[in-house]
């Protein structure tokens, strides 16, 4: 049985650049295009689009290579208070470098890097030189009294105007950033300012996967964007100025929706008119006409409202508090007609654990739909076993076969709890992974395993228990999607740290 794919990628690629294109030559060939989400690694919609490839968007855009400069905003207050990107553990400045290593990696021009919400704030003053040093241009862009209301204000030398001007070179400045809160919009419209002050013609769009414009409210994806922005508690709205001005029902999300009166009026202060007249209007997202299995969409749609749901509860019991809203999460499961157990990991690795006598357990299901299962023992986690056995599966070999020895096994525990002082003999997967390379060297059948690594992903997993970010890692590195069940191993309080 193949991987079930919903989405059509190459088309989505080839539509999706061509508007753009047809944009930029809407607006008199300079177009300031703020991209939402995340443009690299972009595993939510590979999740719930199955066909769709994390870095959809960054090929996109390297089909625009030659017209692109890129711009990445930087929210000045999130340097000073050091505000950590979740996905990568990694702080936002941290992660403005990252992004400008990965563009240039692939020959994606990188202009400068925009410092909104100025206001001297030591961290930023410390990270604009480090910019400086390694040579990018740093703009500087300032708290407006009233925004975004005040729009008079706002559209005038002492709004937009206070503002840097940054110097662009090429037509499309595609404009990003670390994550949510970060002024990209802010920094668009103050360009579209300068630009008209300057006499040149520049126009503005969003590129932006979800919500899907154009596929009903409460369609499975789009609820899953929801639970998805839980945090931020965004909710999906019918867009009521593109119903007013066409007469057809699109779907948008409250933010856009709430701001476009003030965006409209901006438009129209530095223009003389707005050239939209709805938020759907101002998005350029081609994802809706290259669905071509809405069903494949829909149940997997479903089972990220219940990854989203698990996630939340894990991190309740882990740290007393979760960013995301449980009760928006549960309301979403039942307005997608979704329970736990629809989820086949879920209920496979509870009942492994029912006939295990209680022992935690874990549950793989393959991208071809096959379900293994993992028990815990004195040598390995519930998640190392159901790996192996995956590995095994992949590979046609019998699943009563010891792929690792205890030979192989028991010098990694004793250097775990006699030398590393770890309290857990048992493996964790990486660990299981490493013995099993080792194994490889003079085991043809081991050998055979390792080389399945490759096809677990797309695999989703589920333990019922809480596991160590040791193993959480070493899943997400696999492309394996994993939840747990919120609660401790008993005899191991601790187990998460281990």
């Amino acid at each position: 049985m193949e991987t079930k794919i919903g989405f059509d990628n190459n088309k989505y690629l080839s539509m999706q650049s061509s508007h753009i294109a047809e944009r930029i030559e809407k607006f008199g060939n300079k177009l300031y295009l703020e991209i939402g989400g995340k443009l690299f690694d972009d595993y939510h919609a590979s999740r719930v689009l199955p066909g769709f490839q994390p870095d959809s968007k960054l090929q996109m855009l390297l089909k625009l290579k030659e017209k692109i400069e890129i711009i990445i905003a930087i929210n000045a207050e999130d340097i000073e208070s050091n505000k950590i990107r979740a996905d990568y553990g990694i702080s936002y400045d941290e992660d403005v470098l990252r992004l400008i290593d990965a563009f240039n990696s692939v020959g994606l021009f990188v202009g400068s890097v925009c410092l909104t919400m100025f206001n001297k704030q030591p961290s930023a003053i410390l990270f604009e030189k480090r910019l400086k040093d390694l040579e990018i241009p740093v703009y500087h862009h300032y708290c407006i009294d009233g925004y975004p209301n005040n729009v008079e204000l706002i559209v005038s030398d002492k709004g937009y105007g206070k503002n840097e001007y940054i110097k662009t070179q090429r037509p499309l400045i595609v404009v990003t950033a670390p994550g949510p809160g970060s002024g990209k919009l802010a920094i668009c419209l103050s360009q579209l300012y300068h630009e008209h002050k300057r006499g040149i013609n520049a126009g503005y769009a969003k590129f932006e996967t979800f919500p899907i414009w154009n596929i009903p409210l409460k369609h499975p994806i789009n609820l899953a964007y929801e639970a998805a922005t839980a945090d931020l508690n965004d909710v999906n709205i019918i867009d009521s100025f593109h119903l007013e001005a066409y007469g057809e029902t699109t779907v948008n999300y409250n933010r856009d929706v709430e701001a476009f009166s003030v965006l409209s009026a901006t438009f129209e202060m530095i223009y003389g008119e707005s050239p939209y007249k709805s938020p759907t209007d101002m998005g350029v997202n081609m994802a809706g006409n290259c669905i071509i299995d809405d069903e494949i969409c829909k149940e997997a749609s479903k089972l990220e409202i219940v990854r989203r749901y698990f996630k939340c509860l894990c991190d309740k019991k882990r740290y007393g508090e979760s960013s995301d809203n449980k009760e928006k999460l549960e309301s979403l499961m039942q307005q997608a007609h979704v329970k736990v157990t629809d989820y086949k990991v879920v209920e496979a690795s509870r009942k492994k654990e029912e006939i295990t006598n209680g022992r935690p357990a874990a549950a793989i299901e393959l991208p071809d739909g096959t379900i293994v299962t993992g028990k815990t023992s004195d040598l390995l986690g519930p998640l190392a076993a159901a790996l192996l056995n995956a590995l095994k599966a992949l590979a046609n070999i019998d699943q009563s076969f010891n792929l690792v020895s205890r030979l192989a096994i028991e010098p990694i525990q004793t250097l775990k709890t006699e030398y590393l002082g770890s309290n857990n003999p048992r493996l964790h997967t990486d660990e299981i992974l490493i013995a099993l390379s080792s194994s490889a060297a003079h085991n043809e059948l081991a050998e055979r395993a390792m080389q399945q690594l490759p096809k677990l992903k797309g695999s989703t997993a589920h333990t019922t228990v809480l596991v160590s970010s040791i193993d959480e890692q070493t899943f997400k590195k696999l492309g394996i999607t994993l939840t747990c069940e919120p609660k401790y191993e008993e005899a191991q309080r601790s187990y998460h740290k281990h």
